[in-house]
């Protein structure tokens, strides 16, 4: 366990982090699960910013890696442009 002062506050912090970072991750996992689950194009197509604003956040605050997010992004756009 920390002795210190600052090292007791760093595990405060870490664990309020990570905390933040899975549900963040989660909700975005689930919103992904969502949108594969999409048959209709024009719907496809009106989510598609939406999940590309999520994913692009979280990329941001460093929740996802910055490669991860862009094929994540990638494959919707791909789906969204095969869909007949």
């Amino acid at each position: 366990m920390a002795n210190h002062k600052s090292a007791l506050k760093r595990v405060r912090q870490s664990e309020k982090r990570k905390l933040y970072n899975r549900y963040y991750a989660k909700t975005m996992r689930h919103a992904l699960r969502d949108f594969r689950a999409i048959d209709n194009k024009e719907e496809a197509q009106e989510k598609l910013p939406k999940m590309i604003s999520t994913i692009d956040r979280l990329a941001k605050r460093s929740i996802i890696h910055k490669n991860k997010a862009a094929n994540l992004k990638s494959k919707c756009m791909k789906k969204v442009a095969a869909m007949a």
